[in-house]
Order: C-alpha cells, then structure tokens, then sequence
C-alpha cells in the first residue's frame, strides 16, 4: 500500500510540469485570442479572454499586462492598476510591461489631479 502511494505521489509530480505546459499554452491562446478580438473593437470579449488566461496560468505576466489594458480601456482603473502590479510582479524585467504601466500611472495621476481642481 505504501509503495504504491508513493508511486502515484511521483507520477503526480512527474505531470505536473506537463499539465503547466499544458495551462501555459491554452493560456497563450486564450492571449493570442484576445488580442485579435481587442484589434476589432471587441474589447468586452478581450477582457473575458484575458481574465481565462490568467486562471489558466496565474504566472502568466503578459495575460495580465493585457488585463490591465482592458481595464483601462474600460473605464476600470483600480482594477488595472492591479493587474499591472500583479505584471510587474511576475515579470519585473519586461521594459514593456513597466513602460505600459508607467504609461497608465502617468496619466492616470494627471488626470486625478485634474479631477481634484
């Protein structure tokens, strides 16, 4: 009985790389999928496209690089400053994903202190 808990505690860890390579790349496609849905305008669609990929793959930075677009574009800027956080967080050295938030909290903070007068 012992024996075969440990077989299957080491098959169960032998997988899971490949159940994450598998959550990784239906990720990717769900990524993939709102981008060209976002490029038609359909923006709604992109947002739930995005928020699947990071359940998919909560590691995924650029799903929430692109999250946090969505947000912006939707008015939703507590929730994208959250995903551009969560980014940041994951993928500290991306120029891209720092200059898109970098980006955001510039206007962002203009636009509060024109709100604020």
């Amino acid at each position: 009985m012992r024996t075969a808990l440990a077989t299957l505690f080491i098959v169960g860890v032998a997988l899971a790389p490949a159940l994450r390579a598998d959550s990784r790349s239906e990720a990717r496609a769900q990524v993939e999928f709102g981008i060209a849905v976002a490029q038609k305008g359909l923006w709604k669609e992109a947002l739930f496209r995005w928020e699947k990929a990071i359940k998919l793959d909560p590691t995924y930075a650029a799903a929430y690089n692109n999250l946090a677009i969505a947000y912006e574009h939707e008015g939703e800027f507590e929730k994208a400053r959250e995903a551009y956080e969560k980014a940041v967080e994951l993928d500290p050295k991306s120029t891209f994903i720092r200059q898109n938030y970098e980006f955001f909290k510039e206007i962002n903070d203009r636009t509060g202190a024109r709100a604020a007068r």
